[in-house]
């Protein structure tokens, strides 16, 4: 695809996005992820706090939605694309000899969580709020755990990933949302309500 098609597409992506019904952070299930009772943090990220309490600290301002404009949803396009080029897909046996160990990606390897963790990382350098990019935790279409960043937008929840290329609506992944981290205390996580058939239906074929 050219430097042009990727633009109209992302372009034609954005006006779908939008008008697919009303903007509004509590319609439920939709264009929102509906969120339930606590759940326990996966093992790999409550390490992770341990070695890194900066990025599980709490913000000073309240959970927030980012209004996405075509800048935004290009830059998210782009970080996405960046981090899945810049690093190397390597299990975590064979980096750290452990079976979950979540880190950032300072050697330009690692599993899905370091994707994560390095696009929330560029995310928030480049000044998009913490409390709108939640790590998520999925089942994949082999049934196996996954990761992903869910990016919390006026326009709805929009996973990026290291398995597909494309930045989607959430609603949209052939994936089972299991689990994710809560928009006001990223320590803290919390279940997930995933209702669709279509996914359930797509991970049973």
């Amino acid at each position: 695809m050219t430097k042009t098609s990727k633009a109209h597409f992302a372009i034609a992506a954005l006006a779908i996005l939008m008008t697919a019904g009303t903007a509004r952070a509590d319609d439920g299930p939709g264009r929102y992820m509906e969120t339930g009772q606590a759940a326990s943090a996966p093992v790999g990220h409550v390490g992770f706090c341990k070695e890194n309490p900066s990025a599980c600290r709490t913000g000073k301002g309240g959970a927030v939605v980012v209004k996405l404009d075509r800048d935004r949803w290009a830059e998210l396009i782009a970080v996405n694309a960046q981090v899945n080029r810049s690093v190397k897909p390597v299990t975590d046996i064979e980096l750290f000899g452990v079976e979950e160990y979540w880190t950032y990606p300072t050697d330009g390897q690692g599993d899905c969580e370091e994707y994560v963790l390095e696009k929330q990382r560029v995310l928030e350098a480049r000044g998009w709020p913490r409390s709108a990019l939640l790590i998520t935790v999925v089942k994949d279409t082999n049934s196996a755990g996954h990761a992903v960043l869910t990016v919390r937008t006026d326009q709805g929840d929009v996973i990026l990933d290291n398995q597909i290329e494309a930045v989607l609506p959430w609603y949209s992944a052939p994936y089972r949302f299991v689990k994710r981290q809560s928009p006001s205390n990223p320590a803290r996580w919390a279940a997930i309500s995933d209702r669709r058939v279509s996914t359930v239906a797509s991970l049973s074929n």
